[in-house]
């Protein structure tokens, strides 16, 4: 089997360690026996999306945000086609806000966004910025479990119609929120950093296995050795008191 996986704006949407969810599912996925062609792609390069099978995209501040906008709803018939196509995405913080209606930061600047879902995000005052470790409880493919991530934005995403995640400790999509990010059967968007996927090896497997079913069908990963991964995921659960 092949897997083939572009990280959009990897020059400029990696905040805080965002590359590494990409390295976790090449590795992941390597493992297994799986061919791994991870691309990437900027601002003013030209790749086929519908191409690939799982469309990664990281967070960034205001300002990389309003350096990549414009650039990405030039891509919007693409990213429409790779949806219809059935890719996998995952879109985290910037990458996730921007796949709403809008956002709009402190300044009351508008940044457009590309309308795929009906959440929208606004700037909130200092005093309601969602920072720190969060601990969630969410159901990938008919298993419940929790993880952990660390957030940091002054976003509020606001009319989510399906959650990705029950938020046990933290924050989540607003301040003091009950639920964490947007998820539907091909897109996960979240605002976990951390990064995401070192400690939740069950999210980047349920990634996996979305991005090879557009080409595969339902397929069953060989499991790996997680106990590494589950202790840091536990130690993180420990100390929010949420296990």
């Amino acid at each position: 089997m092949n897997l083939k996986i572009l990280w959009m704006y990897h020059d400029l949407m990696d905040l805080y360690g965002d590359k590494g969810n990409a390295e976790v599912l090449k590795r992941r996925a390597a493992k297994r026996g799986i061919d791994v062609i991870l691309d990437t792609c900027t601002i003013g390069e030209e790749k086929n999306i519908a191409d690939y099978d799982l469309f990664f995209m990281g967070g960034g501040a205001d300002r990389e945000q309003n350096l990549i906008y414009k650039d990405l709803l030039s891509r919007k018939d693409a990213i429409r086609e790779a949806m219809d196509q059935k890719t996998a995405f995952l879109l985290i913080c910037g990458g996730y806000q921007l796949f709403g209606k809008y956002y709009k930061d402190q300044d009351g600047q508008m940044i457009e966004s590309l309308g795929f879902f009906d959440y929208y995000t606004e700037a909130s005052d200092r005093d309601h910025r969602c920072i720190g470790n969060i601990a969630v409880e969410t159901t990938i493919d008919g298993e419940t479990f929790r993880a952990v991530g660390f957030e940091n934005h002054g976003g509020q995403t606001k009319d989510v119609s399906t959650p990705f995640a029950k938020v046990l400790n933290g924050h989540g999509n607003m301040y003091q929120s009950p639920y964490e990010g947007f998820m539907n059967d091909t897109v996960l968007a979240t605002y976990m950093h951390g990064p995401l996927l070192p400690k939740n090896p069950k999210i980047a497997d349920a990634l996996i296995r979305r991005a090879l079913k557009k080409r595969y069908g339902e397929v069953t990963l060989e499991p790996l050795d997680d106990t590494l991964e589950n202790r840091a995921r536990e130690v993180m659960l420990e100390r929010l008191h949420a296990l």
